[in-house]
């Protein structure tokens, strides 16, 4: 069969909806200055589906470090990668910065934070050891362990005592292989907001002997005193091995790190093939981060204003009666329940008559029957977006119970344009 052929007939669990999603649940244009409000298909909304969780993508120091920064370096220096021409002390200054904020000896730049990810556990990893993991990884944990020839062990989510019968199986391989144990979980779960049962897996070192590596994309900047991350805000950042963060949340912009003790980063830089054979970090990025570094260890007010939005917004939406899963983070599910008809016709209504925009999953990312639709809170939204956000999946809540957005048939991008159009 030719190549062009076979994958036509086989679209993918997304590609499946292209006709009727593409440009509106999936790959929609926002367009207009990052925030709380921005324009969608011409009209303004509220919107909720965001990681700018600082605010810090329009903050108006931001954006002069990052004009200028543009400015006096253009986007191409340094050139090459870091190991063969694109290393400078910059670069070295931003991971001094990032370790020394989480904890840790040293730290190592990533160009992106999921090709980081998949790098690490490639480089960690060999034919002997074995990764034990949590059953709702991230994709990039997921694709980073496709490339593992070894043993891995999945763990029911957040279950300590399942966690500890598959390390007690990867103890078993490892006797026979001489290999090691990796363990990986998330600070905090994207689509959920659940935080990993972190401090409890560290816990467990007391009787496996295993490393831990911790994907915080979520909760660095957000979570934790200072801002460190989940592993501060559980008190147990010390029990972390290997710390992964993330730029494109809290700080708004694109990389990452991974944090360790020296000699495991100085392992890693000259390991990871995702960063040998990639051109270095631009130094706009560079500089940028260091920026918004400085703003969440010298801003608290900005945490502050975030997790009072947080409160506000999950309280209110709890007393109204709406289930919000087991979010401890600012990451704020909201479970309904419908069909794939429910869940187009209700996020249609949200957005076209309420001018609300949040992300809204479905099957297969949620069992079948279930509607989520995520909200994700930033400082820079207001009381008045609460109580007006609140209000409206009030009133969406009682139309989907009532049977009003019940459909044989799933709305069509056509018929959407049509309607707008007629507006």
């Amino acid at each position: 069969m030719d190549l062009f052929d076979k994958i036509l007939q086989k679209p993918g669990p997304f590609g499946i909806y292209s006709d009727q999603a593409d440009g509106y649940f999936m790959f929609p244009k926002l367009e207009g200055e990052l925030g709380p409000h921005m324009k969608f298909m011409g009209k303004e909304r509220l919107i909720w589906s965001l990681n700018n969780y600082l605010g810090l993508a329009n903050h108006p120091e931001i954006r002069k470090v990052d004009a200028d920064a543009a400015r006096d370096w253009g986007m191409a220096y340094p050139m090459g990668a870091r190991m063969m021409s694109g290393h400078t002390k910059i670069h070295e200054q931003l991971e001094k910065e990032l370790a020394q904020f989480v904890g840790k000896e040293d730290s190592y730049l990533l160009n992106y934070g999921y090709l980081g990810m998949i790098s690490i556990i490639d480089s960690l990893v060999d034919r002997k050891d074995v990764i034990v993991y949590d059953a709702e990884a991230h994709a990039c944990i997921i694709d980073g362990m496709r490339l593992h020839i070894g043993k891995r062990f999945v763990y029911k989510h957040n279950d300590i005592e399942s966690c500890e019968k598959q390390l007690q199986r990867a103890t078993k391989i490892i006797e026979e292989t001489g290999g090691s144990i990796l363990v990986i979980t998330e600070g905090v779960y994207g689509m959920t907001g659940a935080m990993g049962n972190i401090k409890e897996i560290v816990n467990l070192k007391k009787k496996y002997n295993f490393r831990l590596l911790v994907d915080d994309a979520h909760g660095f900047g957000t979570m934790g005193k200072t801002g460190a991350g989940t592993g501060e805000h559980q008190g147990c950042q010390d029990g972390i091995d290997l710390l992964f963060g993330a730029f494109a949340k809290s700080m708004a912009t694109v990389g990452g790190f991974i944090a360790s003790k020296k000699e495991v980063v100085k392992y890693l830089r000259f390991n990871m093939r995702s960063q040998i054979y990639a051109k270095s970090l631009p130094m706009p990025i560079v500089i940028g981060a260091l920026k918004r570094l400085d703003m969440i260890r010298t801003h608290p007010e900005l945490r502050e204003n975030l997790w009072k939005i947080v409160r506000a917004l999950q309280s209110g939406l709890r007393e109204k009666g709406f289930d919000l899963g087991k979010t401890e983070s600012c990451v704020t599910p909201v479970y309904m329940f419908g069909g794939v008809p429910e869940a187009t016709n209700l996020t249609f209504d949200l957005r076209e008559n309420y001018n609300v925009f949040c992300s809204i999953v479905t099957y297969p990312v949620v069992p079948k029957g279930v509607i989520s639709l995520r909200i994700i809170p930033t400082a820079v939204h207001t009381m008045e977006d609460v109580k007006y956000t609140i209000n409206a999946f009030s009133e969406i809540q009682d139309k989907l119970k009532a049977g009003k957005y019940a459909s044989t048939e799933v709305l069509n991008i056509s018929k959407i344009f049509e309607n707008i159009q007629k507006k």
